[in-house]
């Protein structure tokens, strides 16, 4: 089964392929098309992080996202939430689909987009959808093309209140207790924004690319809780702390680019958070029973 990630697998430069170079609110929101399987790929900026996206798909797909898998078998609507990666196993043909990319300050003064339940970590981020809204929706999608293409002052307002179309008539057509929050214990909720927080750093694709969560207090920072209620909380839900898990995840992470690049081991550790190179070497010697150099050589066995 080939696996497909999207953005496209290697170091891919996603500047100049479909971020717009102007200022403003050009620079905030775009619509790309997203191809069938027998044409050219176009970048799918799924592996960009700070912008919201919203994307319909025609075909059998699973999606792999934090530690969550999910599969739908023809049509389906996606919320992409801004930390997040996805990884795409497509499973049958595909067919054309649509995409858009936004960031928070495109709806800044409009409406405060992370309100909405879709965009909810707790709530699953994929909704099925019918032939029928599939056709509709891209209706949508091709509106807001021909909106951009306009040379009118006030079509980014246009272009927002079809993106508020697409978010409200998903929400009109999801039973209510598809929409209430998963898991509202305490506990669960800040287990899942940990685990979305940490997962949201990876997979790491570029030496440029730098994780910036790697201490148990930076995730309860992040997360709106004190270190020692974050602690708890994890040890609750997963049994165990919060520094075996960031631990676990680093290790892990390390193991795939060690095996899958040719970066040097100074750059890797750098990627994975770490300003001193024996600092890395004991951190993963401690987690794999081995050095990185000794890992690398046994691959090549």
């Amino acid at each position: 089964m080939s696996h497909q990630i999207i953005a496209p697998p290697g170091h891919v430069n996603y500047g100049k392929q479909w971020v717009p170079e102007s200022h403003g609110m050009q620079a905030d929101f775009r619509v790309l098309p997203i191809p069938a399987d027998n044409q050219p790929l176009v970048c799918k900026p799924y592996n960009v992080k700070g912008l919201f996206k919203i994307s319909i798909h025609h075909g059998h797909n699973r999606i792999r996202y934090a530690d969550k898998v999910i599969e739908f078998k023809e049509y389906a609507i996606l919320f992409s939430r801004t930390n997040m990666v996805y990884r795409f196993e497509p499973l049958g043909p595909q067919h054309p689909g649509y995409l858009c990319v936004f960031t928070n300050e495109f709806f800044d003064r409009f409406v405060n987009i992370i309100d909405y339940p879709l965009f909810n970590p707790e709530v699953s981020p994929l909704m099925e959808i019918t032939e029928e809204q599939m056709t509709s929706f891209t209706k949508i999608f091709e509106q807001m093309e021909q909106e951009l293409a306009l040379d009118f002052s006030y079509k980014y307002d246009v272009v927002r209140t079809m993106v508020l179309r697409l978010i409200l008539d998903v929400l009109k057509q999801q039973p209510a207790p598809e929409l209430q929050i998963r898991e509202s214990n305490s506990a669960f909720r800040i287990a899942s924004h940990f685990k979305e927080l940490l997962e949201g750093q990876f997979p790491i694709i570029s030496t440029s690319h730098k994780i910036l969560l790697r201490h148990p207090v930076e995730f309860a920072a992040a997360t709106g809780v004190h270190v020692n209620h974050l602690n708890r909380s994890l040890k609750q839900v997963t049994g165990k702390t919060t520094s075996q898990l960031i631990a676990e995840r680093i290790a892990k992470e390390a193991k795939i680019l060690l095996q899958d690049t040719a970066w040097n081991v100074i750059e890797i550790a750098w990627c994975l958070g770490f300003e001193d190179l024996n600092h890395f070497i004991k951190f993963f010697r401690k987690n794999t029973g081995q050095t990185p150099g000794m890992f690398r050589k046994s691959l090549v066995v």
